[in-house]
């Protein structure tokens, strides 16, 4: 059986508060991006991810942009420490749907110190080599997480981040994966 993601790593920064809220206009995109994404439609690095609920025990759908590099995979929690997140620090694993197709994943939530290194050495060179600056534009200036490019430290403490690895039929993943950095 896997073990949830914050007994795996660490207890959220942000201790018991409540979740984070997006902006108002998330509220506004999400269904249209939920019925795009599950018809297939390819929406950049977007996916669904669907995790249980914590206390409800259902699950729950949210588009999230997936980070891949050199074949490993992270999903951000962009708006803070959000209902999302917090699902899948408490399940441990999820499902992404990437063009039609599910596939079953272990989460393991970034230390502090393994986001920083990942917000200074892997997320910002990647996004820096999206061509004319839309990365940045995007994260930074749309989505008011410029810090992740400008504070990684800051970044670590606001914004969690969950490694994804594929799972097997049980939920337990397929291998250890290295740590980032």
């Amino acid at each position: 059986m896997a073990m949830p993601a914050q007994q795996l790593n660490h207890p959220s920064p942000q201790g018991d508060k409540a979740p984070s809220r997006p902006p108002f206009f998330v509220s506004l995109f999400n269904p249209l991006a939920r019925r795009l994404l599950r018809g297939g439609l390819p929406m950049g690095p977007n996916a669904l991810l669907t995790v249980r609920g914590r206390t409800s025990g259902q699950d729950r759908t949210t588009p999230v942009a997936v980070v891949s590099i050199d074949g490993r995979r992270w999903v951000i929690a962009t708006f803070g420490d959000t209902n999302w997140a917090r699902n899948l620090r408490a399940a441990g694993r999820a499902t992404v749907t990437i063009n039609r197709r599910a596939e079953p994943v272990g989460a393991r939530e970034l230390s502090t110190t393994e986001a920083e290194t990942f917000y200074r050495d892997t997320l910002t060179p990647f996004v820096s080599g999206i061509p004319l600056g839309l990365g940045r534009f995007m994260l930074g200036s749309l989505l008011g997480a410029a810090e992740m490019f400008t504070d990684p430290h800051a970044a670590a403490a606001h914004h969690p981040v969950f490694e994804l690895r594929p799972s097997t039929s049980n939920g337990s993943p397929v291998d250890a994966a290295p740590q980032a950095g």
